[in-house]
Formats: C-alpha cells, structure tokens, sequence
C-alpha cells in the first residue's frame, strides 16, 4: 500500500515547482515565513520541505545564514553535464539493446505529448505530472548503478539545470529534434548511434546553459522574488 502523503510532502513538492518554474530563481532567499504564509500552512512544515530541499542539493545554507536556492555555477554546470553525458549515453547503448519495444512506442508517445502541450525538453509542469524522457532511458538501460546515480538524491539538481538549458524557445524546438532523432536510434537498436546522439545532445545542452548564465546570475543574492513567492 502506498504511504499516504504528508503536509510536508505538498510542501515540498510546491517548493520544487517555484524552483523549477524560477519563481524562486537561483540564489533567491527562502523566506520561510513568506512561504508558510503562501501557503497557509505554520512553519514547521515549510522547515521539514526545505531541510529536505537541502538534502537533494537544491538549497544551501550557511552557518548563521538564510536559506538560498543554488546558484548556477559555471564549473558545476560542466561537471554534471560531462557527468550526464557518459552516463546518459551509454545508458541509451543499453536502452536500444534492451528496451522493450512497447516501452519504446511509450518513449515516442510521451514526447510527442510533451511537445503538444507545448513543453518541448522544458521541465514547467509538476515533477510529478511532466513525462520525463531522460529519466525513462536511464531507467530502461536495466544498470541498477547509472539508475542510482542519476534517478536518486541528484535526480531533482539534474533535472534543474536540465530546465535551464531547455528554456529558450528554440533550444526546446532544438532539443525535440534530437529526442526524436534518439528515439529512432534506440527502436532500431542502434546502440552506436543512440550514445553518439545523446551524448551530443547533452553537450549542446551544456555550452547553452553556460551561454544563458550571465542572466541567471543577475537574481543572485536578491530577496524581490521571495517577497512575491
């Protein structure tokens, strides 16, 4: 039976989605009070979310500060993404060796559905409800360790700066083309080329999340945001 989901749960799923959504952008305060308010809950709650939000490295606190959503660091940004995309692109090898072929068809489908709705390779609805094409290939390479690596406590940090560098318009356009052209890889199990692809797609993923942080950057150590958050 499923565990039936707490105050704190909602939450912090709310707080992933003003993370996400950039309505608490990086660097931003997390005003607990303000929060609580919003939400018309007591702090403990907004505390438990946030303590958790820390945990999964969206959230930094130093001693004797207020909490703060990550800032985008250069450095970091290169080293996820180089992370990812070793990772990932083997993890597409095995997709295409093992993926079941109804599995592929559902890849194929949630991106078309991502795309009618307007998404792309943009992360704007709840985690819970946007189809996660990424996560889905990871999953369907059966390597239990890739799966923990990029599906456990740095799912949440991955997918953040995965939003940034799908959120131009056309990088979203962009982006779609090399998931279809990735899903045809992995359906004709070309394991070759389904690596190859995907790992060129995160490395244009990469230089456009450098190239777009300058902007970014200009919420650092702001609170205007939290005030209307």
């Amino acid at each position: 039976m499923a565990q039936k989901a707490t105050l704190g749960d909602d939450v912090f799923e709310r707080l992933l989605d003003l993370i996400y959504s950039c309505e608490l952008p990086p660097g931003a305060v997390v005003n607990e009070s303000v929060l609580a308010a919003r939400f018309s809950v007591s702090r403990g709650p907004v505390r438990e979310a946030v303590r958790r939000l820390q945990g999964i490295q969206l959230v930094s606190r130093e001693p004797f500060m207020r909490a703060r959503v990550i800032t985008l660091e250069p450095r970091a940004v290169r080293e996820l993404f180089e992370m990812r995309e070793a990772l990932e692109g083997y993890a597409s090898r095995l997709a295409a060796q093992r993926m079941d072929p109804a599995d592929v068809e559902a890849l194929a489908a949630g991106l078309d559905h991502n795309r009618r709705i307007g998404l792309g390779a943009d992360d704007r609805q709840s985690p819970a409800e946007t189809f996660d094409f990424h996560e889905r290939i990871v999953r369907a390479s059966g390597n239990a360790r890739i799966v923990d690596t990029l599906c456990g406590d740095l799912y949440h940090l991955l997918r953040l700066y995965r939003r940034w560098s799908g959120s131009a318009g056309e990088r979203r356009s962009i982006a779609y083309t090399e998931h279809r052209q990735i899903v045809l890889a992995i359906r004709n199990r070309d394991g070759e080329l389904a690596e190859s692809l995907m790992r060129s797609h995160i490395a244009r993923a990469a230089e456009n999340v450098l190239r777009h942080l300058p902007a970014s950057a200009e919420a650092v150590g702001t609170d205007a945001d939290v005030s209307a958050a």
